[in-house]
Order: structure tokens, then C-alpha cells, then sequence
């Protein structure tokens, strides 16, 4: 494994230096190339050493990218840390592929918009229009959800459904299918629950407009014009590139290679896109510069670009990733600054994408395992200090004297697709017991974990996984209506006992 850094710290001009033997465990070199004039600020990297080590977060491989743009000039660094898998220690190049996971749904929803430009799709007419066919739980929400209800999560439909429906062209028509068994998680448009489903059914939407598969949709649409050589769907299709392996770990043990290396192709549109960091960058990009390709070819009208960003919904719980969501795009708040972007999650793969749009700049984190998120805190606070003058706003964590809170209000039974909660009272002390259910669950040495809520607000607790240093926020709160709800983890989970 490779333990040579390459430093993403910066002051006006991107420029990583590599530094052989430094214990920070990236590498790397810059890649830059100005279009048109040289800029006559820059941003430039210290030399004075690394903003974190992958390897003190138990990361077995990272790719780094950075972008920033202005005027005619384009400014890109990479580095890179580690292996594609400890199984094999092949190591991470700049052109290794990760699984981005839900930075995916930021992909389908541009499409979305695609089709919205062209008049094909209206954001706030029934689905039903486009699939009559459609079958869900409660047939009001069948006859009356929206796409604009799938692109922020406010369906309410049960959000992590991972049927497996096959490897064939029809996997999400036959996924759209089963939605008819599906629980409704909250009324329509009542509240915000990050749902995969949702994305599924919007990958569907498209499928039945453009008559092409979602796979084919997104190549035809987004990785040709953008010229994106390293992004792919399909597994077979990843084995052609040096592709990362996803590791899993229980508590402090070392990560270890994952049982499967992917998510099923119904779940293709909520998650499935592999690519390289450069790819990433590139794609933001084009967002930055209001939806135009490289060549100048127009991959989406400027005014779908800047309703993506804009704001749609609030989320319950700010803290966890955005203040609010766009179209696909989660908002972010920092330092008085908007920025927006995307996390996703696999099997045991993590990415990040952070796009300042004032400032032109994007950083992306692709990693294989590990405590990931620690990475990012770490990572993506020193750089946008340093390149971008903007401080990351650090996750809520319980004071040294947690307040004196009444917490029988809220224990009980928490329940939604994918999710048993227990919030129960030990020893004067709440905790929380959370099982996975479903498919997901075969996949997890142990599908059920226990941990202490500490106090941090009256309905604002925060609990923190073994070997991490972040804690998770969780909110407890009502809908309109009066129906209690816990929300962490960006999803809602209504009170069933």
C-alpha cells in the first residue's frame, strides 16, 4: 500500500505536492488545464502536509478530487489513498471506479429535468399520467403523487424497499410492480423521509418516456455528452475499469471485503452509478456552469440547473446532511454560505460530493470502507477553510452536562420498511435498539445494535457507533396532525406502540 502524500490544503492555486514517506497516506499529482486565459488568482497547496489520513479512519481506499472554476480558467487535483480491496492490495489509481452510491439520484434527477425541458414531464402532474398501471398501498397517493414528491422524499412511500427483481431490461418495471405491498411511511407531502423507492419509481417514469432502459437513458443523456469514460451501471460493465471492492466491520476490527459487491439493478436509479473521482468532478461541472458540456453542447437548460438547487423542503433533522433538499440536490448550509451536493452509501462504499457555487468549487471523496464519514469531517472541513475561507459547521454534540430532559414521551416502537425501533428507558438512561429487516439485513453480521441517546436539546438527542468519533443525531418530533415520528438517519419513522 502506497503512503506518499499528496496535499489537498490550499491557499490560491490547486497544486498537490507529492511528498514521498509522509505518514498521511495519500498520493498524488495535480491535473490542471486552463481554458482560454491563465487566471490571474489562483489557489495554491501547502506543502505543509496532509488534511487527514485515510489510514487513521480505517479506510482501506480513497480517491480525492478537487475542482474549481472561473472565467475560462479550470483548475482539477486528485490524490489517492490505498487499495481497491485488502483481499487483492491492488492499489487505488486516479482512474479507479467507486460506487458513488445515492450521489446517483442527483444523476436520475437530472434526466428528471431533462425531460421536463423538452416537454415530455410535468414535476407537479399525477405519475399516474405517465403510468396508469401504478399501484401502491394507499390509492389516493397511487392517483395523486408527483415527481416533484420523488425528488425531494415526500412521497411518504416506505423508502428502503431493495427487492431483488432480476437481472433482465424489466427489473424496475417488475420493482414498480410490487409497490402495491408497499406501506405508506407518512401522508403525501406531510413530511420528508428519504426514500430510495421513490428514486426507483422516477427511474421508471423515465424509462416509460424515453422507451429506453434507465441504464441506456442516463448513458445516452449524461455520461456521452459529458464524455464521462469511467462511469458505468452495470457490474459487468465495472469489471472492464480498476474497479473498488466495498469492506464491512463490526466495531473496531479491520474492515473486511463485503459479501456481495452491489446493490440489485432495480435499485439502479436511487444508487447504482460507479465512476471515478474525475467523472464526479465532471458532472459537477456541468451543474456549475448551468447545464453546458464540455464541447458546449447543452445537457440541461440553465434554468433546470438552477431549479435543482433550489429550495423545495425542509428536512426534521438539519444535521444529519442538509437544512433542506432541491430536485436531487440536498442543501447545505455553511457559514452563512449555500452549498449543495450528495452523499451515498453502499455495500460497505461511502462518497461525497460538497459543490461551493459561488466560488466554483467541488470536492469529491470515493471511498471503499471504513469509517468514512470521520474522513470527510476531517477532510472537507480543512479544505473549504483553506480554499474556500467557509467553515463546515461542526455536527451537533451533547454539551459536557447534557440538560435535564423528559424522555418517557418518547419511548415506544418506531417501525418503517427496512427498520424495527425500539426507545426504551435502562437504568435512567434512554437508548435506542435498532434492527434491520429485509434484504438488507442478510447482509450484516449482526442486523440488531443498542446505543445510549444522549441529551443534547428537549427533543434533540445523539448517539455514537463504536470506533467513530461523529455522533448521530436524532430528532424526535410531530407531524401536523399530531403523529409522533423519530427522524435520523435522514428517514422518518412513525410511533407504532
Amino acid at each position: 500500500m502506497r503512503h506518499t502524500c499528496s496535499s489537498s490544503r490550499a491557499g490560491r492555486h490547486i497544486a498537490p505536492t507529492s511528498t514521498a514517506g509522509s505518514s498521511t497516506g495519500w498520493s498524488g499529482t495535480p491535473r490542471r488545464r486552463h481554458v482560454g486565459v491563465v487566471p490571474s488568482s489562483s489557489v495554491t497547496t501547502g506543502s505543509s502536509g496532509c488534511p487527514s489520513s485515510p489510514a487513521a479512519h480505517s479506510v482501506p481506499g480513497a480517491s480525492l478530487g478537487i475542482l474549481r472554476i472561473g472565467g475560462d480558467s479550470k483548475e482539477v487535483a486528485f490524490a489517492q489513498h490505498g487499495v481497491l480491496s485488502t483481499a487483492t492490495e491492488v492499489e487505488v489509481t486516479d482512474d479507479t471506479v467507486f460506487q458513488i452510491g445515492s450521489i446517483t439520484k442527483v444523476w436520475t434527477s437530472t434526466v428528471v429535468m431533462q425531460l421536463v425541458d423538452e416537454g415530455k414531464l410535468d414535476l407537479d402532474a399525477p405519475l399516474a399520467e405517465v403510468l396508469p398501471e401504478l399501484q401502491l398501498a394507499d390509492p389516493d397517493v397511487a392517483k395523486q403523487v408527483t415527481m416533484r414528491h420523488l425528488l425531494t422524499h415526500t412521497s411518504g412511500i416506505d423508502g428502503d424497499i431493495f427487492t431483488d427483481t432480476g437481472r433482465g431490461d424489466d427489473c424496475l418495471e417488475l420493482y414498480v410492480d410490487q409497490l402495491a405491498e408497499v406501506g405508506q411511511n407518512h401522508p403525501l407531502g406531510a413530511t420528508f423521509s428519504y426514500c430510495n423507492a421513490g428514486f426507483n419509481l422516477a427511474g421508471r417514469v423515465i424509462e416509460k418516456i424515453t422507451g429506453q432502459t434507465w441504464d441506456q437513458a442516463l448513458r445516452e443523456r449524461v455520461f456521452t455528452p459529458l464524455g464521462l469514460a469511467h462511469t458505468v451501471t452495470l457490474p459487468e460493465d465495472a469489471l472492464l475499469f480498476r474497479a473498488a471492492v466495498g469492506h464491512v466491520a463490526e466495531g473496531d476490527e479491520d474492515p473486511h471485503p463485503a459479501p456481495v459487491w452491489g446493490i440489485p439493478r432495480s435499485s439502479g436509479p436511487a444508487g447504482l452509478v460507479t465512476a471515478s473521482a474525475a467523472d464526479v468532478l465532471e458532472f459537477a461541472r456541468m451543474h456549475l456552469e448551468g447545464g453546458v458540456a464540455p464541447d458546449g453542447t447543452r445537457v440541461l437548460s440553465e434554468a433546470a440547473a438552477a431549479a435543482m438547487t433550489e429550495h423545495q423542503t425542509d428536512v426534521p433533522d438539519p444535521y444529519t446532511l442538509g437544512d433542506s433538499w432541491g430536485l436531487g440536490w440536498i442543501r447545505f448550509g455553511w457559514d452563512g454560505h449555500r452549498m449543495i451536493g450528495h452523499d451515498g452509501n453502499t455495500i460497505g462504499q461511502s462518497a461525497f460530493l460538497r459543490i461551493l457555487p459561488e466560488q466554483g468549487i467541488a470536492v469529491t471523496l470515493l471511498t471503499n470502507g471504513g469509517n468514512a464519514r470521520d474522513l470527510y469531517e476531517d477532510l472537507y472541513r480543512e479544505i473549504f477553510a483553506e480554499l474556500a475561507g467557509v467553515a463546515m459547521p461542526a455536527p451537533p454534540t451533547p454539551p459536557a452536562t447534557p440538560p435535564a430532559v423528559d424522555a418517557t414521551r418518547f419511548t415506544g416502537t418506531y417501525e418503517r420498511a427496512s427498520a424495527h425501533i425500539e426507545v426504551l428507558e435502562k437504568d435512567d438512561v434512554l437508548r435506542l435498539r435498532l434492527t434491520a429487516t429485509g434484504p438488507m439485513a442478510a447482509l450484516m453480521d449482526e442486523p440488531t445494535h443498542e446505543f445510549d441517546l444522549v441529551p443534547v436539546a428537549d427533543a434533540l438527542f445523539a448517539f455514537r457507533e463504536p470506533g467513530t468519533q461523529t455522533w448521530t443525531p436524532v430528532v424526535f418530533y410531530s407531524l401536523p396532525t399530531g403523529e409522533p415520528y423519530v427522524h435520523f438517519g435522514v428517514r422518518a419513522t412513525p410511533k407504532v406502540s
